[in-house]
């Protein structure tokens, strides 16, 4: 019998069993426990509370063992994990990092690798040993990297071929690193090959007895100024979080098999690759999808028994333009979609030719998933859904007031007088940044929005200059500091601009340098580019560029991105409406 059928038959045994050893709170009273007064435990690890349970119930036969990881590259080669084998591998890998590397608890390991296994295993193996993962993507330049090792202060990095030259091209710059692990069929000097001592490693592993405000990951991510600020989450804010949301919004069972499509530098995928499937027992499906191919996710759909997708709305947009007709998913029951806005066309388009729903959820880096439209939720295209139970979300005001249903404000969740579980820790080393972000009793979310009377919230806009594209949120000075360093540049503003396929992207308005005026303009566009892609992550580079005489400015000489972007976007809406 498949193993999928067995786990059918078996689930009210092990569920029980489960709810006796994880957080002694059953998924059903946690949905009607509201915001902060949740009796959260002092100690939590989701190494040891919720992957070595469902280990022990494997191999006590109360849950047939299936996978829990299931990798494909594309070309035939298979990984397959059940939740026995990635408790004894991450217990391994938890004692390459604590042993052969000797790093200790509270050490910051900076891991930035693609969508290989090792991922995974370098990042529970991590919870275990109390360490500090600090997830980046492989599109990361040497600037990148050395921005973030010198922040901060990494003892280690963990790296696969793609950024390893990089690395050490910056590496002596970085007093604080110790380790190099690369993860690779190659050697390469300097670095300790983490397959080898994986291999070498004992295969048990005392997983630290991490508190639950303990420091468990740092993002960072793109403000509006400056440089990536260092988004601080504990075992807390991820673990606890995945436990209440677990069940309360993808409707995934543990039979099920969920694909999550995100870089593994971005928080969507330890949300809703790792923490929400591992915690009720699912498949984690992974394809390395080096290259992003509308074609080649069709036949992976078609081919493998996917219950829910998860995409950013762009790759349902993408799929859109294929002939769905010649494809079939058989298995497909779930899509859901963040990170940018869901196009009301795009979830028509998609239910007419598929009988599918694509369900939205919203969130960002500090708080995770806020809002959703789970399975027993109605769709109102267009809307975000409503906040999860734990959270009070709400529009407020300019004073920190909670506006009434129907007036436009700043989306926020309330953080006083208690901070609900799932809220960052904070910037580290910048509590004036933190500080900053919080009006009144509420975090700012960063959105202008909407609630109806029935508390779904509907997107209105970027209360900031961010950029997002894709999904990839993009800080314009990041964008314009890289510009900045070619000699043709005297000024420049970076805005978003409206893109029917991106939903918007980055644009640069470049004031050139005297010398530079007379050169031709299309070949100076393709030169800026291409000079953006190589002092910074490719996918910031600007794929609109206009020369402009000079940039609009405040009378103490700040450049306005505001008067520029809304003349952007109004262009932009005339030129559609004609």
């Amino acid at each position: 019998m498949h193993w999928l059928h067995k786990l059918r038959g078996l689930r009210t045994l092990w569920s029980t069993e489960m709810s006796r050893r994880t957080l002694h709170i059953t998924l059903g009273r946690m949905s009607s426990i509201p915001w902060g007064h949740l009796d959260v435990p002092d100690k939590f690890n989701f190494a040891s509370n919720v992957i070595d349970p469902w280990a022990d119930l494997e191999k006590a036969g109360k849950r047939p063992q299936g996978p829990a990881l299931w990798w494909v590259n594309g070309d035939g080669v298979e990984v397959k994990w059940s939740f026995r084998e990635l408790s004894e591998l991450s217990q391994q890998a938890a004692n390459v990092l604590s042993g052969a590397c000797r790093l200790q608890r509270g050490d910051r390991v900076a891991v930035v690798l693609p969508r290989v296994p090792e991922w995974w295993l370098v990042t529970l193996g991590c919870f275990r040993a109390g360490l500090v993962f600090m997830p980046g993507t492989v599109q990361m330049k040497s600037k990148d990297i050395l921005y973030r090792l010198q922040m901060s202060k990494a003892r280690a990095i963990v790296a696969g071929d793609e950024v390893a030259q990089e690395v050490d091209a910056i590496a002596s710059d970085c007093p604080s690193l110790r380790i190099k692990l690369l993860v690779s069929e190659k050697s390469r000097d300097g670095w300790l090959n983490f397959r080898t001592l994986l291999q070498e490693a004992p295969a048990t592993h005392q997983c630290v007895e991490t508190g639950s405000r303990e420091a468990a990951a740092i993002y960072f991510t793109s403000g509006t100024s400056g440089l990536p600020k260092m988004a601080e989450h504990t075992h807390s804010s991820l673990g606890i979080k995945a436990q209440l949301d677990a069940g309360t919004w993808t409707g995934l069972q543990a039979w099920d098999i969920v694909w999550t499509i995100s870089d593994t530098g971005w928080i969507l995928n330890i949300l809703t690759a790792f923490l929400e499937p591992w915690t009720l027992g699912a498949c984690v499906f992974i394809h390395l999808l080096p290259r992003f191919d509308p074609q080649t996710i069709l036949k992976v759909l078609s081919s493998y028994p996917i219950h829910s997708l998860v995409a950013a709305p762009l790759v349902y947009r993408m799929l859109l333009q294929q002939d769905l007709s010649s494809y079939k998913f058989p298995h497909l029951q779930n899509c859901f979609t963040g990170g940018e806005t869901l196009l009301p066309d795009t979830l028509e388009n998609w239910r007419a030719q598929t009988g599918l729903d694509i369900r939205e959820f919203y969130g960002q880096t500090e708080t995770g998933v806020t809002c959703r439209v789970s399975k027993t939720m109605k769709i109102k295209p267009g809307s975000l859904g409503t906040a999860f139970p734990h959270y009070d979300v709400q529009v407020i005001d300019e004073e920190g007031h909670v506006l009434p249903p129907g007036q436009e404000g700043d989306m926020a969740v309330r953080v006083k007088p208690v901070r609900p579980v799932g809220i960052f820790s904070g910037y580290v080393d910048n509590p004036q940044k933190t500080a900053a972000n919080i009006r009144g009793d509420f975090w700012l979310l960063g959105d202008r929005g909407i609630k109806d009377q029935d508390g779904y919230f509907q997107f209105v806009g970027r209360a900031d200059d961010i950029i997002n594209s894709s999904g990839y949120r993009i800080g314009p000075s990041e964008v314009e500091n890289a510009l900045m360093e070619h000699p043709a540049v005297a000024e420049t503003a970076v805005i978003s601009s409206p893109d029917p396929v991106r939903g918007e992207v980055v644009k640069a308005f470049v004031v050139l340098a005297p010398e530079f005026l007379s050169r031709d303009q299309d070949q100076l566009t393709k030169e800026l580019q291409q000079h953006v892609k190589s002092v910074t992550a490719p996918y910031k580079y600007p794929r609109k560029l206009e020369f402009v005489l000079d940039l609009p400015k405040t009378i103490s000489g700040k450049i306005q991105r505001a008067k520029l972007r809304a003349r952007e976007w109004k262009t932009s809406e005339q030129a559609r409406a004609q």
